[in-house]
């Protein structure tokens, strides 16, 4: 039985936009590990992140509707969106993970790290549990502590620069992201002939347990390459790069790159091969056995004079067309004519009587 988003946010399944945020505001607060000490509060922080994460992008939560936790993260359907830790590219059967950093999106959404300073404005019961809801972030009429004791004054709503009781609220600046990492990704035509995934191990700075000191952690990124995949194409990980404080990290961006070959050289779907043949051979005609990406090799007759802008085609035999897997490119054939460096006068002579 997957995870239940909806009953993680405490909201129906026909919630709109602002009732999913209102939810995710109001359970954010609630457990954020540096207000709630309490054992599981950070993993429910996670799991709240996630909830959010998907609900309020409306491919995933159409997907979501349909499969449940278990098919959304199966890799069935397909989706468009680019949030918690979706490649981006992949349009069919990705496989959902909630790769995002639970506190950046918390300081994405109220756009800083700190929200309990901006609430209570220096007015004091920090440590005090909220029950939050409502347009303006508040419940009811008062902050309650643990203890059911008020703190002494009365909830107002505010606006930009407004106060709360007496205090002032403090505006923050929403915290920028750093620019993508990008790293090249060289893949093989073969690799390319039936797709692949490639283990990249990245090291990344995070931030520790006390809230100001960094630590190295290294981590694998899975990169799933679709056959045929175009070099150019961008594989994204979000949030992946270095965290730091009050920034939101980078995302980490794989570009796929065509790894030379000794063999072929990519043109789009369609892959080139050059054979070298003599002189006498492009003349006269004779028959080469040309390599596929599949390891075997097909005859090919040469009849009529070959010059150096002859070029013969293999159809099907290239690789597969990004959109329309089943389909693939050519395999084109071209000529390089290797001349004698020199003549014998006999051979000369014979080569005049063969063109009077």
């Amino acid at each position: 039985m997957g995870k239940d988003y909806y009953k993680i946010l405490g909201i129906s399944k026909d919630a709109n936009d602002d009732d999913i945020k209102k939810a995710y505001k109001k359970m954010a607060l609630k457990y954020h590990p540096d207000k709630n000490k309490s054992p599981g509060a950070e993993e429910k922080f996670k799991e709240i992140a996630e909830a959010y994460d998907v609900l309020s992008d409306k491919e995933k939560r159409k997907l979501y509707d349909m499969v449940g936790e278990e098919g959304l993260k199966g890799g069935a359907g397909h989706t468009g969106g680019s949030g918690g830790g979706m490649p981006n590219g992949a349009t069919n059967g990705f496989s959902y993970v909630y790769t995002g950093d639970p506190r950046a999106t918390f300081e994405q959404f109220f756009g800083g790290g700190n929200p309990f300073e901006a609430i209570f404005g220096g007015l004091g019961g920090h440590d005090d549990m909220m029950d939050i809801d409502g347009s303006n972030g508040f419940s009811g009429g008062m902050f309650r502590n643990p203890h059911g004791v008020s703190n002494g004054f009365r909830t107002q709503s505010f606006t930009n620069g407004g106060s709360c009781g007496g205090g002032s609220a403090n505006r923050r600046r929403p915290p920028e992201q750093d620019p993508p990492v990008e790293h090249d990704l060289h893949v093989t035509v073969e690799e390319l002939l039936k797709g692949t995934t490639k283990r990249m191990k990245i090291t990344r700075k995070v931030i520790g347990p006390d809230g100001n000191s960094y630590r190295n952690e290294d981590k694998i990124l899975s990169v799933t390459i679709k056959p045929g995949w175009k070099a150019g194409t961008k594989i994204t990980f979000q949030r992946e790069g270095d965290q730091k404080l009050n920034s939101i990290p980078a995302d980490i961006v794989f570009i796929i790159r065509d790894k030379p070959h000794p063999l072929f050289k990519r043109e789009g779907a369609d892959i080139r091969y050059t054979a070298k043949i003599s002189l006498r051979e492009a003349l006269c005609g004779t028959v080469i056995k040309v390599p596929t990406l599949s390891g075997n090799k097909v005859e090919l007759k040469l009849n009529e004079v070959v010059n150096p802008k002859t070029t013969r085609r293999l159809p099907g035999q290239g690789l597969p067309y990004p959109k329309e897997p089943n389909r693939r490119g050519d395999l084109l054939i071209g000529f390089d004519i290797k001349f004698p460096e020199s003549l014998s006068e006999s051979t000369k002579k014979l080569l005049w009587g063969s063109l009077v």
